[in-house]
């Protein structure tokens, strides 16, 4: 706080520094007076203001040359005072202003003298320190035509330092203190409210300064993007502000037509302008040119600040100068609209808000002169958006196009008088065609098929929300940036919601017939314009527009879905293949490639638009992709019609389930898009929901096309997608159909036999879903145990003993007895243990059987599922490799579903047999893995019932064939394992295992694949086929643990035996240790499982190591415990 707080004592205090200042002028005396000062209050201080500033103005005005560092101290403490003081007269205030601004004059020269930037920076903050201290209206007789001289040279000299000085603390300084002269600084008070009288005096004041202030402004904006975004932005501001208060179409309307005579002298009165109608008009011709230089420097602006004050430029020139700058407002609109895609989130949205603004006063459609400019400004983008689409990059389309943007939400409805000019709108037509030109020589777009055959399911929460911009990635001819293809979008859809949504319509409709080369563009561009004109994800800035009503958007749909889903349109040429010539070979020669099934869109040939032979990649992409933008509009239509699309659902949802069988992904995927558009709009949950609500009209149009299949090959799709995507409650309605199916391939098998056993295979996998058998699992694995357990379970009791117990010779006895007996069991020497079964047996049969003479109906699944495996085993022959691998996952899916009733599926496997045999041992690599599929299924199933026709007709050549191909394998690199002998190898060891266990196959039998198993223990082999071999040899423990044990000690043995008892012999095993064996890790690891936790008693299985014996002693043991 200061001392002095009364003028009294700060005179005593002062009075000193002052008459030694005005005596000596130094540096140091001024530094003493400003150090003083520091001690005055700022009461004090007013009451000796000008006792204060005389020794400083003195000091100033002192002739002769005066050091630049006593003239800077003097300013910054004048700037001192002035900051703590408030300037009361008129005459002081001019004084004080011509004192600081004659630091900086330079005599016969327009530029600031050559002093400092020490001395210029604080001469500048002086000045406004002075304006800022003016008292009340003081500071409006500074305003007055008198000191406009004084006023217009410092103004200039500010203007100079601004343009002229590198530092861009004097830069913004200077920019500050033009704000203060021009009176637009940022403070509360400074100056208060303007009433119309004083705006009207200033206006002319500043009317004066106009042309000098916004030319250099000008030059200042259009600058080295380098000084700085600061700079910038305040030049924009004062000079949006200045032309704005000056040439305000609410001071110029007040403005008399002749001009009054100020009474001043006559050179000051030369310098007053006269705001009238010659002026204004020859004024706003230059400031348009000035306007243009400057949107169009700072629309590209790096900074987004310096972007976001452009914003405010054109709001306010707009708003306020709208008839004075009429000529302005092209530049201004195109300013505008160009950044409403800028890419900093916070121009973008200032941009939309001004937009708004603008919509709600008016501005534009209000003002028939800016409406008009618009208009003509979009003449002509229009006229020359097709040769600047065509040869502008990517950023210079996105500029375009956002421009092309703008003007459409600035027009809104008067967007026609455009439209309705048939050159125009040809022309904006052909820009969008071109640009929207797709690239249709990927040849990925005609190789992606569709493998899989799970569900097109979706959740109802994913059907919901509707990501309308989630399509398909696209790749075009003349742009990459997608931001090019949203802006697209965007006009599209603002031209269908105020443009005339018919004439748009037919104009692209006729394009979309005129010519092949236009048809996808104007399929896309008819999809936008329909969800436009629903009013989806547009930004309505004009509230009165009245949208296209429902009823004739409905119409509209449906004219473009007849056109679309005509036969000519819908039904194109998408690959190469054709089922009734391709050949055997062809697939062959194909080596590993992904093996195609299902029928293709290419099959029909009643239409003469599919006589073209060998067609290109191109064209076949390019009916790929309008074949998916024709179901994105399907999508479109029902987004845009809501619960009005149930109406059209007749028509739509049969072509696209047909489409959604399609083997090309693209298709399927977009048919599965659609589907799910049309599932939201009509409010089902899924697609289940969807096919189930309408399965009587599907099934009827399937019904009817099977009669006519050549007119309608792709039904099969149709009824593959459905039983695809339902459930249970399908198969009454679908039964009939079914046998249409199977007549139709029984009359067509030689040509389109793809198709229907593509069917055939959905309506199983179906099937088997539908009906799972979950009882059949358990009861094997119940009657594996038990009959596990019903032999081990003979074993004494005397086996629970402990290892810490001592074997005794009666042990060694009663375990010798329980191997005979055994032994005669294995051998067939049976007696009471087969009486025991016999007895047991016939109790189970009675609770089960119903009556003597009475079969049960059989359910619908099973009857559907015999007919079908009937049709399989006529076609696991088929010359066609394709067809045979799909024939035999039918089949295995017939066993799956056969399975719980023995009496339709044992006469069935009889009769598959001989040809699954066929495949399994004379047929193609792949035939081959997926028969032995089929074979695993079958002996799961059949069990006992293949038992003998597999060892006799099957074991011994897959057992040959390991054992040929083993050498192989074992030399093989890492490669190996992508060939398919590696991939027939390791199905054939995966399989072997479960296979004898199921089989339960005799001890020859497993010797057998023991032997053949035996070699791929070795580490020599790829890791996989150890593996695989380990976990035959895990089921083979099962079988017979002791065989396996004894097997795998002759093959490698880890420790040696020692005798129980004195009276036994040494056993001596081949698998000798100390010395280096390939089987040893695979062999340890089989013992350590056959082990198992538990310590064995037997007497002839005890070491010097440690306990060792077969796992089926300890199953014994464990079941022995549990009896």
């Amino acid at each position: 706080m200061a001392v002095f707080d009364t003028p009294e004592e700060a005179f005593g205090v002062l009075r000193p520094v002052c008459v030694r200042l005005t005596k000596t002028q130094t540096v140091e005396n001024v530094e003493e007076l400003r150090a003083q000062l520091q001690t005055v209050s700022d009461s004090a201080l007013q009451e000796l203001q000008q006792y204060v500033l005389f020794p400083l103005r003195f000091t100033l005005k002192t002739p002769g040359p005066k050091r630049e560092r006593l003239i800077q101290s003097v300013v910054e403490c004048l700037t001192f005072v002035l900051s703590s003081t408030c300037v009361k007269e008129q005459e002081l205030l001019q004084e004080l202003f011509s004192e600081l601004s004659s630091c900086l004059y330079s005599p016969g020269s327009q530029k600031p003298a050559a002093v400092s930037e020490e001395l210029k920076l604080a001469v500048v903050q002086g000045l406004s320190t002075l304006m800022h201290s003016a008292y009340g209206d003081i500071i409006l007789t500074f305003y007055e035509p008198s000191v406009l001289p004084r006023l217009g040279f410092a103004v200039s000299l500010v203007l100079g330092l601004v343009e002229q000085e590198k530092s861009k603390h004097i830069k913004i300084a200077a920019l500050r203190c033009l704000q203060v002269l021009l009176l637009q600084c940022d403070c509360d008070d400074h100056p208060r409210s303007l009433d119309e009288l004083e705006q009207e005096q200033l206006g002319d004041l500043f009317a004066s300064f106009l042309p000098g202030i916004s030319t250099a402004l000008t030059r200042i904006i259009t600058g080295d993007f380098k000084q700085g975004h600061g700079i910038v932005v305040s030049s924009l501001k004062i000079f949006y502000k200045t032309v704005g208060f000056v040439m305000a179409d609410e001071q110029l309307r007040r403005i008399s037509k002749v001009q009054a005579k100020p009474a001043v002298e006559h050179r000051v009165a030369e310098l007053m302008v006269h705001r009238g109608a010659d002026w204004v008009k020859n004024t706003g011709d230059k400031l348009t040119v000035l306007i243009r230089k400057v949107t169009e420097w700072v629309s590209v602006h790096p900074h987004w600040k310096v972007r976001l004050e452009l914003i405010e430029f054109v709001e306010a020139l707009l708003l306020k100068c709208s008839q004075s700058l009429v000529e302005s407002a092209g530049p201004l609109l195109k300013a505008l609209v160009g950044l409403l895609n800028d890419e900093s989130p916070e121009v973008q949205a200032r941009c939309n808000e001004v937009l708004r603004h603008l919509a709600d006063q008016k501005a534009v459609v209000g003002s028939r002169a800016l409406a008009d400019i618009l208009s003509e400004n979009l003449h002509s983008l229009a006229t020359s958006l097709p040769r600047l689409m065509n040869s502008q990059d990517d950023q210079g389309k996105f500029s375009t196009l956002s421009l092309l943007l703008g003007y459409l939400k600035l027009l809104g409805p008067k967007v026609n008088f455009v439209l309705n000019s048939g050159a125009h709108l040809q022309r904006l037509s052909k820009a969008l065609v071109q640009v929207l030109e797709l690239d249709v020589a990927d040849v990925r777009v005609v190789e992606e098929r569709r493998w899989s055959s799970d569900h097109l399911s979706a959740s109802p929460e994913s059907v919901a929300a509707r990501p309308s911009s989630q399509i398909q990635r696209r790749y075009f001819r003349f742009f990459t940036d997608d931001r090019v293809f949203l802006l697209l979008q965007q006009v599209c859809q603002l031209l269908g919601f105020y443009g005339n949504l018919y004439l748009l319509v037919d104009h692209f409709t006729d394009l979309y017939r005129e010519s092949v080369v236009y048809r996808k563009q104007a399929a896309m561009i008819l999809n936008e314009l329909v969800a436009g004109a629903a009013g989806l994800e547009v930004e309505n800035l004009h509230e009165n527009h009245i949208k296209t009503s429902p009823e004739e958007l409905r119409e509209i749909v449906t004219s473009l879905l007849e056109e679309y889903t005509s036969q000519e349109n819908w039904y194109l040429v998408t690959c190469m293949e054709a089922e009734e010539v391709e050949e055997e070979l062809t697939v062959k020669q194909s080596g590993l490639q992904a093996i195609t099934s299902g029928a293709h869109t290419c099959q029909v040939t009643s239409f003469p638009a599919f006589s073209k032979p060998s067609p290109t990649i191109c064209s076949m992409n390019s009916n790929i992709w309008q074949i998916c933008i024709q179901l994105e509009g399907i999508g479109h239509f029902a987004h845009a019609l809501g619960m009005d699309f149930q109406l059209l659902l007749m028509s739509a949802l049969y072509p696209v389930l047909e489409k959604a069988g399609d083997q090309t992904l693209l298709i399927s995927q977009a048919a599965t898009s659609a589907m799910m558009d049309i599932c939201h709009a009509c409010g089902y949950d899924s697609l289940r929901h969807l096919i189930n609500q309408n399965s009587d009209y599907l099934v009827n149009g399937i019904s009817l096309n099977l009669r006519h299949l050549s007119l309608h090959p792709h039904t099969p799709k149709v009824l593959e997608v459905m039983l695809r995507n339902s459930d249970a409650s399908l198969l009454p309605l679908v039964a009939d159909v079914v046998q249409d199916v199977l007549a139709a391939l029984d009359q067509f098998y030689d040509k389109r036999a793809t198709s229907f056993v593509s069917v055939l295979h959905a309506l199983l996998a179906a099937l088997a879903q539908w009906f799972p058998d979950t009882s059949d699992l358990g009861q094997l694995q119940e009657q594996s145990v038990g009959e596990e357990g019903s032999h081990l379970s003979k074993r004494p009791a005397a086996l629970e003993k402990g290892p810490e117990n001592l074997t005794t010779a009666e042990d060694i006895e009663q375990f010798l007895l329980n191997y005979l007996k055994e032994k005669d069991v294995a051998d067939g020497n049976v007696t009471d243990f087969d009486e025991e079964e016999e007895q047991s047996d016939p109790p189970k049969v009675d609770e089960k059987d119903t009556g003597p003479h009475v079969k049960p109906p059989l359910p619908l699944q099973i009857q559907i599922a015999t007919d079908v495996m009937e049709r399989c085993i006529h076609l696991l022959s088929d010359k066609n490799l394709k067809i045979r691998l799909k024939v035999l996952d039918v089949l295995g899916l017939c066993v799956e579903v056969l399975q719980a009733h023995r009496d339709q599926l044992l006469p069935m496997a009889h009769r598959a047999w001989p040809a699954l045999v066929h495949r399994l041992t004379n047929d193609d690599p792949r035939a081959v893995l997926r028969a032995f599929k089929v074979l695993r299924t079958l002996g799961g199933k059949c069990g006992d019932f293949l038992r003998s026709r597999f060892c006799k007709d099957v074991l011994p050549k897959l057992a040959s064939s390991l054992v040929t191909q083993a050498p192989v394998s074992a030399r093989a690199g890492p490669v190996y394992s992508h060939t398919l002998a590696f991939k027939l190898q390791l199905a054939v060891l995966q399989g072997l295992g479960p296979l004898c266990e199921r089989l339960d196959l005799g001890e020859g039998d497993l010797n057998k694949v023991a032997d053949a198993c035996l070699i791929y223990l070795s580490a020599k082999q790829p890791v996989k086929l150890q593996e695989a071999a380990r976990r035959v040899f895990l089921h083979l423990m099962k079988v017979d643990p002791d065989s396996t044990w004894f097997l795998l000690h002759e093959l490698y043995c880890p420790e040696q035996f020692i005798p129980p008892h004195p009276s036994l012999h040494p056993v001596q095993l081949r698998g000798a240790t100390g010395q280096p064996n390939p089987y040893a890790a695979s062999v340890l690891l089989l013992l350590r499982e056959l082990q198992g936790a538990e310590s064995s008693p037997l007497p002839s299985l005890q070491t010097g190591a440690g306990p060792t014996r077969p796992k089926a002693v300890a199953a014994a043991e464990r079941t022995a415990k549990v009896d």
